[in-house]
């Protein structure tokens, strides 16, 4: 090939990933193409997807989907970071591939990306309305690998900086977040195992990179926090005031407390640090080498059209990336606000960051 037909080509590539389907006079072609996609997916009869352990996702997701177009999904409870890629890497080594679609966090989509074990998704959606710019939050479907086409961000929220029991604790002490390192709250706080891929080490990165390593060497280390892998046992820590402070607790679990009239307050913000954007399991990928793999075509143009990810963002609690959603069933806090600098914690540049952090805290902690 020349180099005119390869800039020709080139400039072709840019125009299939800018419009959407339908823009430059194809509906028709988008209609069959569809069709044919949806047709073989009913053949192969099934689409195995992973994602959060979440009771109403696991009911959701499979049930709404086989009512929309008659496929069956095998739901598989992960949500499990590292150990989910691990497990998935193990198999494919073996030549088993056993997995379709995963939906997860940016650190878990990115370990998936950097092994090459995916397929890109952005080629592969079909339908006007997931490609429809003027439903999408940021004016077009955002992903979160460098290549802009396989880490599909579907919910994007804001997140508090912590929780407090006030029984224990009064939100009037907390000016600054150094006022978390005051000897009183030694033995007082508890925090999502930062050792592992997963919220704990998401935010040991932000801290380490606002406020340096004294910094949290002195509060996940000095302060002798309680980590455990389990958000019910940091909510039960919660609830009790056994660890009065949470540093990690999934919101889902924090609102849950406090429609039980646990005496439970967030801090939303404090002056000193910026505030924080995050997916939590909000990205979905489509595994390379796929079982189902037509399936697995129409289930990512399903959950990135209004009804999937409609029914994603319900069950799993979180805030949309598109802008034709309702979101008045969430808590206000939750919805980013125009206009705010947010601090992006499922950026690429961020995610580069964070298993550095991982390992260091490993050290710290002396594990």
């Amino acid at each position: 090939m020349n180099w005119t037909l390869k800039i020709a080509a080139r400039w072709l590539a840019v125009l299939v990933l800018t419009f959407p389907a339908g823009s430059y006079g194809q509906e028709k072609d988008w209609q069959q193409a569809w069709n044919t996609i949806l047709a073989a997916a009913r053949k192969e009869g099934k689409v195995v997807v992973a994602g959060p352990p979440d009771p109403a996702v696991r009911q959701e997701i499979p049930a709404r989907f086989k009512a929309r177009f008659g496929i069956a999904v095998e739901y598989v409870a992960g949500g499990r970071g590292g150990e989910d890629a691990r497990r998935l890497k193990i198999e494919r080594d073996a030549g088993i591939y056993t997995m379709d679609v995963y939906f997860g966090g940016a650190s878990t989509t990115s370990v998936f990306y950097q092994e090459k074990m995916l397929d890109p998704i952005r080629p592969l959606l079909v339908l006007p309305e997931a490609l429809d710019p003027t439903k999408w939050k940021l004016g077009k479907p955002v992903f979160s690998d460098p290549e802009g086409s396989y880490a599909l961000r579907l919910l994007s929220y804001a997140r508090p900086l912590f929780n407090i029991n006030t029984d224990f604790a009064k939100p009037e002490e907390f000016k600054s977040m150094k006022d978390l390192l005051n000897p009183k709250w030694r033995g007082k706080i508890s925090a999502f195992d930062p050792t592992v891929s997963g919220s704990g080490v998401f935010n040991v990165a932000q801290y380490h990179q606002q406020f340096g390593e004294d910094f949290i060497k002195r509060l996940y280390v000095d302060q002798k926090p309680a980590f455990s892998r389990d958000f019910r046992q940091i909510a039960d820590w919660l609830a009790r005031g056994t660890h009065p402070i949470s540093l990690d607790l999934f919101d889902a679990y924090a609102e849950e407390l406090k429609k039980d009239g646990f005496p439970v307050h967030t801090v939303l913000s404090l002056p000193d640090i910026a505030g924080r954007i995050a997916s939590g399991l909000g990205e979905v990928v489509l595994l390379n080498k796929a079982p189902h793999s037509n399936a697995a075509r129409v289930f990512v143009n399903w959950i990135a059209s209004k009804e999937g990810m409609e029914v994603y963002a319900r069950s799993y609690g979180s805030v949309p990336m598109r802008n034709d959603i309702d979101v008045s069933f969430l808590a206000p806090y939750l919805i980013p606000r125009p206009g705010v600098n947010y601090f992006d914690t499922g950026s690429w540049e961020f995610l580069a960051a964070v298993e550095k952090t991982r390992l260091r805290i490993k050290e710290l902690l002396g594990k």
